[in-house]
């Protein structure tokens, strides 16, 4: 028993000096973009070739060491370092698996858990590991965070935080306990070498190693106040509504159904909001009780920027604000949790009408042959989205007239909108404008006829919660 107490201790100590690592091979904060971290890999290579020819004995510490630098390595440019690296460690170990499980122990939990510490979420860890890694190396970059996540009391965990982890699968597959933990029962579920299993190690680390710090909107796990009030949301039923209609939507050839379909969505997601708006001031008339959240919305390439300001439209016209990380592939969306369902719902929706209609324009060449397509497209995204603002933004204002209390509703709606700004300039103080220009008059046109058949629009007068 001493033995093993001594172990465990062993290990935790292992682990804690692997996180301080960790922390020392991050980029610099601030970074907006994906970058690479110089180590000397040269020393590195040698100082293995002579623990290959050691006597002493390796420890899983030692190890985990070797896997980290062939990730900085892999991560500033040297493709093959990962499964050189893994090659040589499978081979170095082959008859000693449970030491190597263990020194993955020591490299990946660590990073997770740095990487909710400076600011990132489990979908965002997901969509950047989309974005970066093979189909493969994501689900073990899902696994990692469902590992790490299953650590915290239940109670310490935020509820945005266990719904991420629900959208992205993240669960306990393997068995804990077991020798070798989730890397030997990775290894058999999905008929992998152990040299392939590090390849795919070194490459998720490649990838934690190199995250920037983010704005945090969600407390990371062990941070979340067991008595913290559930966040205020949609109402499902409603939700669910609004959902099969931006389904069909979606789905229909029709535009004149698509236009009315989509309309009718909107028309209820107004009149929610509004009349949710006048029932919460009740208690509190010229406030908004309810603090700003956020939310990243991840964007898929290409024209990235230009489908931002889709979703900055319609975030405008919800009474929320938007921020372009453009390099990282997201933009982050303020406002009321309300709002925010609005704007997701609303952007993901149009997000697949416009790319739908942009495509169906097919390949676009000039007269002297030249490929147009790209400059046809992004001034397509442009306008549709530009059309589509103009359009939300009076059906906003149709919709606030249209409300009985307005004596009510007016200041509350002032208020939240310095909530909104006071978050805005807290998570995003140096935050720059700018402007994009059209190319193709073609792609111009055509996407202001697409926004003209998505028009949304909220004809019926909404009615106040008293009436």
């Amino acid at each position: 028993m001493a033995q093993r107490n001594r172990e465990q201790r062993a290990a935790a100590a292992a682990r804690r000096r692997a996180h301080r690592r960790a922390h020392a091979g991050y980029n610099s904060p601030g970074s907006d973009s994906f970058g690479s971290d110089s180590f000397g890999f040269g020393r590195f290579a040698a100082g293995a070739a002579n623990a290959g020819t050691s006597r002493a004995k390796p420890s899983a510490e030692t190890i985990s060491t070797v896997l980290l630098s062939a990730a900085r390595e892999h991560g500033s440019g040297d493709a093959e370092a990962g499964a050189r690296i893994a090659t040589l460690v499978a081979e170095r170990f082959a008859e000693q698996p449970v030491l190597v499980a263990a020194a993955v122990q020591c490299a990946v939990p660590p990073l997770v858990a740095a990487a909710w510490e400076r600011g990132w979420a489990p979908e965002d860890l997901h969509q950047a590991g989309r974005r970066r890694l093979d189909a493969v190396a994501v689900g073990y970059l899902v696994d990692a965070i469902a590992e790490e996540s299953q650590r915290y009391a239940k109670a310490t965990v935020a509820q945005r935080w266990s719904d991420d982890l629900r959208q992205i699968g993240a669960v306990v597959w393997w068995e804990p306990t077991q020798t070798g933990g989730h890397l030997l029962q990775w290894v058999r579920r999905h008929a992998r070498s152990l040299a392939d299993a590090l390849t795919t190690v070194i490459q998720v680390l490649a990838l934690l190693l190199a995250l920037p710090v983010l704005p945090r909107i969600i407390a990371p796990p062990g941070c979340a106040a067991a008595s913290a009030a559930p966040r205020r949301g949609v109402d499902q039923k409603m939700l669910a509504r609004v959902r099969a209609l931006l389904a069909k939507a979606e789905s229909t050839t029709f535009p004149d159904e698509a236009e009315a379909l989509s309309a009718k969505a909107q028309e209820l997601m107004s009149r929610y909001s509004l009349e949710r708006i006048v029932v919460d001031s009740a208690g509190s008339p010229g406030s908004d009780p309810h603090p700003a959240a956020a939310r990243r919305l991840w964007l898929d390439n290409p024209y990235v920027a230009a489908k931002a300001l889709l979703v900055g439209a319609v975030a405008e016209a919800n009474r929320c604000r938007t921020v372009l990380s453009e390099g990282l592939g997201f933009t982050t969306v303020l406002g009321d949790e309300v709002d925010l369902e609005i704007v997701e719902l609303l952007s993901t929706s149009l997000l697949v009408q416009a790319t739908r209609a942009m495509v169906s324009a097919g390949s676009q060449i000039s007269r002297t042959g030249r490929s147009r397509t790209r400059s046809y497209r992004q001034s397509f995204l442009l306008a549709y989205a530009t059309r589509i603002g103009e359009r939300l933004s009076t059906a906003r204002d149709v919709s606030t007239a249209a409300v009985a209390d307005s004596a009510r509703l007016l200041p509350v709606l002032a208020a939240r909108e310095r909530v909104v700004e006071e978050l805005f300039e807290t998570m995003f103080p140096r935050s720059v404008s700018r402007s994009y220009s059209v190319g193709n008059a073609a792609g111009w046109h055509a996407g202001r006829a697409a926004a003209d058949l998505a028009v949304l629009d909220t004809r019926p007068a909404v009615r106040s919660a008293g009436s």
